[in-house]
């Protein structure tokens, strides 16, 4: 019979590991929030932990950065009581999350750059490639489902994200001189304009 292999921080002295861990993502944020690549050995000197015993946890830089990322623990950004008009829903969605994006730049610049290297096929996901905006956003919209068809909600969550994020405010900021305020109130306009024109084809 096949055994099970179990994360290392899961049995044994779990207190202790939880902390552990704990160090070594903090360190790494740190470093993400400087502008800096954090790699598993710099986080494990930061955090005053073995390099052997860093690995143990995170076997790569890819493994770190996604622990280390600050969207990581978010299941939803709807909150306990959503309203339940999908306008008001997404407007919920995407002020929360441009409210994420700002307070989080420094960090949200590192890993827009390195997930913008190219890719390799044995490394862990970046966290900007997998999508956790998409699926907010979907949750959103999830009472126009019947409404649009699913090609047309998932083209609108598309066009949605692709005008909202760190890639958005940069483009805003950097390139079109808003400060981030200015720009966290546009990519809100754009998302709703976006949901606007979509229930308006729908309904010809």
């Amino acid at each position: 019979m096949k055994s099970v292999s179990m994360p290392y921080e899961t049995h044994g002295r779990t207190g202790q590991k939880s902390r552990t861990r704990m160090a070594l993502v903090e360190a790494a944020r740190e470093m993400v929030a400087r502008g800096e690549i954090p790699t598993v050995d710099r986080a494990a000197v930061a955090a005053s932990v073995s390099r052997a015993t860093a690995y143990r946890y995170f076997p790569n830089h890819a493994s770190l950065l996604a622990a280390a990322h600050p969207e990581t623990g978010a299941q939803s950004l709807l909150g306990d009581h959503p309203p339940a008009e999908p306008a008001a829903r997404l407007d919920v969605v995407i002020r929360a999350f441009t409210r994420l994006i700002v307070q989080t730049e420094a960090q949200q610049r590192t890993m827009l750059r390195l997930s913008l290297e190219p890719s390799d096929p044995d490394r862990e996901p970046l966290p900007l490639r997998q999508g956790r905006a998409i699926g907010w956003i979907t949750e959103a919209l999830e009472p126009l489902r019947g409404q649009l068809t699913d090609e047309a909600l998932h083209r609108l969550v598309l066009g949605i994200r692709s005008a909202t994020g760190i890639e958005a405010l940069v483009w805003l900021t950097d390139l079109g001189g808003l400060s981030r305020d200015e720009a966290a109130d546009l990519m809100c306009e754009s998302a709703q304009a976006l949901l606007t024109a979509a229930v308006t084809r729908s309904s010809r």
